[in-house]
């Protein structure tokens, strides 16, 4: 839920997530429509279903546990590196290598030299931070979860805070008078009128009912014809959305396959 998304819009739908489900087992006895609909406006619905595939998984694989190691947690449906470092280090204490976006940008900063990390991970890049955790297991995690939160509290990407900062006398871009980036301008991710946005108006009607929806109810959203039917298109094809006929619609009500 994390990904992408702050802490301030996850939290209330992570407690009534787990509230309704406190094990793998309870989720994946649940309908992966319903972990959509829960999943409410957080963006990038997919993850809910990734979650969902996971809890069965887990169900039929792991007698209903979370795995503890990294590497079985990512043979698990939707579970990419970063999750599985993160959980194996954070909830179960392995020493891995945790590399999220505030941390990429630390790293960038204090040992490159550089504004901004590179806009993809790059083995160089995967390999240093790998070699800085500390060998011991205690430490590596409190390692990660200091470095993550000095990107997000401190070393933030538009206004960073050097002189609260506890390395600035290490930062390598501090150092260097803060050398503004120079690579490809930074572009912002547009939102009105766009197909994310209506795509998530689409599952908004259907995550507020609890009946199949007719097709005229999401006809009403948009008077693009060609851009509406790509959107729900889509949205079929990604396994958020089940066409019960061509008039009628709904959250995917079919288990998922591990």
């Amino acid at each position: 839920m994390l990904q992408q998304t702050p802490v301030a819009r996850v939290a209330p739908v992570w407690h009534e997530w787990l509230a309704r489900w406190p094990t793998p087992t309870d989720l994946a006895a649940d309908a992966p429509g319903e972990a959509v609909r829960a999943w409410g406006r957080l963006g990038y619905p997919r993850r809910a279903l990734r979650l969902h595939a996971a809890a069965v998984a887990m169900t039929e694989h792991q007698a209903g546990t979370v795995p503890s190691t990294e590497t079985e947690l990512l043979a698990l449906p939707g579970v990419g590196t970063y999750t599985a470092a993160a959980v194996a280090t954070f909830a179960f204490g392995e020493r891995t290598t945790v590399v999220d976006t505030n941390v990429r940008r630390v790293l960038a900063r204090v040992i490159s030299g550089e504004e901004y990390a590179a806009p993809s991970p790059t083995r160089a890049e995967l390999t240093v931070a790998a070699g800085l955790v500390p060998l011991d297991a205690v430490e590596a995690r409190t390692w990660s979860v200091a470095v993550m939160e000095l990107g997000a509290l401190v070393c933030s990407a538009r206004s960073p805070r050097c002189s609260e900062c506890p390395v600035a006398d290490l930062c390598a871009w501090q150092l260097a008078g803060r050398p503004s980036y120079q690579g490809p301008a930074r572009k912002g991710q547009a939102w009105e009128g766009t197909d994310r946005q209506l795509r998530g108006a689409l599952l908004a009607v259907l995550r507020a009912s609890d009946v199949p929806v007719p097709r005229s109810s999401l006809e009403a959203l948009s008077d693009n014809e060609i851009q509406r039917e790509r959107c729900l298109d889509s949205l079929v094809a990604d396994g958020l959305v089940e066409p019960l006929s061509r008039d009628r619609y709904q959250l995917p009500a079919s288990r998922e396959a591990s």
